[in-house]
């Protein structure tokens, strides 16, 4: 059983969504971009490359420099997330990463660089990177 969060986690996480064709229709399919994930005091960064999420690693503070985007969210609201996947296999209506952006003032999407053009990039992609976090319903799953 994979721990969320963690590079482990993401890997599981990864395979599932790399193996599985359906990730690629419906909206999916090729994505092109560097996501960080800020975790409360962890960092996470995905790179997808065409149609693959090609690798998850862990990165510090400073590495959301470097990213297109990321998403901040405190350690409950993606607990809250992830569980709401499990339990239903895909996001529901109140917690795809889409309403989770909508419902903040200031979005849920960051960038560091000021690059428009970058951060614009979660909204190019943002249903290829809820097939992602959709097909962590097929992780058994444990919460740090």
């Amino acid at each position: 059983m994979a721990v969320f969060p963690s590079v482990d986690w993401f890997d599981e996480v990864r395979n599932v969504f790399n193996a599985d064709d359906r990730y690629r229709g419906a909206g999916g399919g090729y994505c092109n971009c560097v996501a960080g994930l800020k975790i409360a005091d962890h960092v996470f960064v995905l790179t997808f490359d065409g149609v693959e999420c090609s690798a998850a690693a862990e990165g510090d503070d400073g590495t959301l420099d470097d990213v297109d985007f990321y998403l901040d969210m405190s350690a409950a609201d993606w607990r809250d997330m992830v569980g709401n996947i499990a339990a239903n296999g895909a996001a529901d209506l109140h917690h795809t990463l889409n309403t989770l952006d909508l419902d903040r003032a200031d979005g849920l999407a960051m960038s560091r660089h000021g690059d428009q053009v970058r951060e614009d990039l979660f909204f190019r992609y943002n249903q290829t990177l809820q097939f992602f976090f959709d097909a962590s319903a097929l992780v058994e799953t444990a919460f740090a």
